[in-house]
């Protein structure tokens, strides 16, 4: 059974698509007005091994708010749907990466409650190219909403802004990739005590 999910979201504010294939082989098209956050987003295709297609145009005119955020909402939408009823998936994930002088770790489980903590020092009024540091914890809580999955963002210590985003959405690609895998001893079980992980 495929594990994709196509999601449109489109408002006076943003247009988006993304496309996703949990069990791809990191192929890639990201089209944003945000030239670090399509970097990212590659990133996440090709650290998570996603097929992952993202086509985003929004009102950067007033800044890039809307986009980076509106972007997470649509991921996270199409991971829940991606992942179905997750019957046989690990649900677990952890990455601890280091970037140089940075080490950060991400952990996620989609066990089908959003819960978000970031943990992440030295990033206010930083900027790298035109992407406002501040917007990646906007990203990944928007992702947590709507991928209904905890999701926890640890910045152990680091210095340097780019390298923390950078290795952040590395480690969330590590994370998720391994939370959304399939455990063939599971036997397609629901991996909770309760039964189910979309109730």
């Amino acid at each position: 059974m495929a594990r994709t999910a196509t999601v449109e979201r489109n408002t006076k504010e943003t247009q988006i698509r993304v496309e996703l294939d949990l069990d791809g082989t990191g192929a890639r098209t990201v089209e944003t007005p945000v030239p670090f956050f399509s970097h990212m987003l590659d990133a996440v295709a090709r650290h998570g091994v996603f097929d992952l297609t993202v086509k985003a145009a929004g009102d950067i005119e007033i800044d890039a708010h809307h986009t980076v955020e509106d972007v997470g909402l649509a991921l996270g939408t199409a991971f829940e749907q991606a992942l179905g009823d997750r019957a046989g998936i690990v649900r677990y994930g952890s990455a601890t990466l280091p970037m140089d002088e940075v080490l950060a770790t991400v952990a996620v489980d989609f066990c089908g409650r959003p819960a978000f903590v970031w943990n992440v020092a030295g990033l206010d009024g930083k900027w790298i190219g035109d992407f406002d540091c501040e917007l990646a914890k906007e990203f990944f809580a928007a992702f947590a909403t709507r991928a209904q999955c905890n999701l926890h963002v640890l910045l152990h210590y680091g210095g340097n802004a780019h390298h923390t985003i950078e290795v952040i959405f590395k480690a969330f690609a590590r994370a998720c990739d391994a939370a959304s895998r399939v455990d063939p001893r599971l036997g397609g079980a629901v991996p909770s005590t309760k039964g189910t992980l979309t109730t």
